[in-house]
């Protein structure tokens, strides 16, 4: 079966067979492959770490008659999107896409695309996973993937530098990256003073307008070797200077300003450490992680853990300490649980949603049942459904209304949550799990729970 988000490339197509993920090199592809491996380009990505690994398969006849080679890449944890990454990961899948296209040059190749949707997240950094991306270079040809780069990175992290941090969910809408008359519009003016975004981003916007039903006006450009070197170094020295605008956002500080005393936090770490140890899972979600203070109990004991937060700070702060820590097996995204990515693309398949990505062994739900009932009206059957349908354990905390974090929330709003209480949550969440065991966090009236999915749920 071909894989649904592969089809645009003539080069060749991602198919699955015996569950295992393979990529078809078509005999189109021919003389740009063989230059690839001939030369050592692919070698030196591979050692750099900014290229995906694969082998070839001998003796396979290939998906249809156009095969020349059947290659096995090496497999991503966790496929994620632009969409969903924070400032930071942005920013280093811009420089990854730039280092490469710098690499290949100095090798007499190229990138012909630059999409964001070939970077993925690897072992805690950005990797190109498409091999076939790359062709040989041709004296005085421009770079063919500059417009897409521009719309795909510098657009979008100019906008979350200069205009909301937000504005990377602008990807959602737009599949090939911000247009960049929009994105002109939309950036302050004070950026038409400075010279790179002037030229990559306001100034390329208007040539395109110019040029857009001109069939030759492309094809008339020459640039010499030097020249687009210079480009790419522009574009990585643009890139390297942006930085986030700083905003506040609702739970950037959440871990600052709680009521955990020293001891309760340290109890709630113990309770959750015990719970992981007894389920053992490969891979865990955390969901609501903030800045991972939880995760990273899992993540110490060599568990694969996706840690989603709807806070793009509060994200970008975790990335950038697993970065300093260099810890490879911790993804954090950006995921709003009352409207995680959906699938989106050509017939809803190219880009998966939330729940269609591999699913996990267990979940975190930790300070996080409170805002989906009282800030979004969600009922304890429709978490406790939603939750059965992505897993089977969850580690949940309940958070009684006596709280102090439970009152802030009611007290901008009439309290009609007359069935927000411990044996209602309960109640609920059996329908769908045995409830294994419930500890009390010690100073405190929260609870951690051990759930497990019942069978046939």
């Amino acid at each position: 079966m071909i894989h649904e988000s592969s089809f645009r490339d003539p080069s060749g197509f991602l198919f699955y067979e015996e569950r295992k993920l393979l990529r078809q090199v078509n005999n189109c592809y021919q003389k740009d492959y063989d230059f690839l491996m001939g030369s050592l380009l692919y070698n030196k990505l591979i050692k750099a770490g900014l290229l995906i690994e694969h082998r070839e398969l001998e003796n396979h006849h290939g998906f249809n008659a156009d095969c020349y080679k059947i290659l096995e890449p090496e497999l991503i944890n966790f496929i994620s999107y632009p969409y969903e990454w924070c400032f930071g990961q942005l920013q280093d899948a811009a420089i990854t896409t730039l280092k490469i296209q710098t690499m290949a040059l100095q090798h007499g190749m190229t990138l012909k695309d630059s999409s964001a949707y070939n970077i993925q997240f690897h072992k805690g950094k950005p990797i190109l996973i498409d091999t076939l991306s790359f062709e040989i270079y041709k004296d005085g040809k421009p770079w063919a993937a500059y417009k897409q780069f521009c719309q795909h990175f510098l657009a979008p992290l100019a906008l979350m530098s200069f205009t909301d941090i937000r504005m990377n969910q602008l990807l959602k809408i737009y599949m090939d990256g911000i247009p960049l008359d929009l994105t002109s519009q939309l950036l302050p003016f004070s950026t038409k003073m400075n010279f790179s975004l002037l030229m990559h981003l306001h100034l390329h916007s208007k040539s395109q307008k110019k040029y857009e039903r001109k069939e030759t006006a492309s094809k008339n450009i020459s640039i010499s070797r030097a020249n687009l070197h210079a480009l790419i170094q522009s574009l990585l020295n643009t890139v390297t200077r942006l930085k986030m605008k700083g905003q506040k956002t609702e739970w950037g500080n959440y871990y600052s300003f709680n009521n955990y005393t020293d001891k309760s936090f340290a109890h709630k770490k113990e309770i959750i450490s015990r719970f992981i140890d007894q389920i053992k899972p490969e891979t865990i979600w955390d969901v609501g992680a903030n800045t991972g203070e939880f995760t990273q109990i899992a993540g110490a004991r060599g568990i694969n853990c996706v840690a989603f937060d709807i806070d793009p700070l509060a994200v970008d702060s975790y990335y950038s300490d697993l970065k300093i820590q260099q810890i490879e097996n911790i993804l954090p995204l950006i995921m709003d649980l009352t409207n995680p990515s959906p699938s989106i693309g050509w017939n809803n398949n190219e880009r998966l949603a939330f729940k269609q990505r591999p699913l996990p062994d267990a979940v975190l739900a930790l300070a996080l049942l409170h805002h989906l009932v009282i800030s979004n009206n969600l009922s304890f059957h429709k978490i406790a459904s939603f939750f059965k349908e992505i897993t089977n354990h969850l580690i949940i905390e309940f958070v009684p209304k006596t709280d102090s974090q439970v009152r802030i929330l009611l007290a901008s709003r009439k309290d009609i949550f007359i069935h927000y209480n411990e044996e209602s949550f309960e109640n609920n969440f059996a329908r769908f799990f045995n409830i294994k065991e419930k500890i009390s966090i010690l100073d405190s009236e929260r609870i951690i729970y051990l759930m497990t999915k019942k069978v046939g749920s």
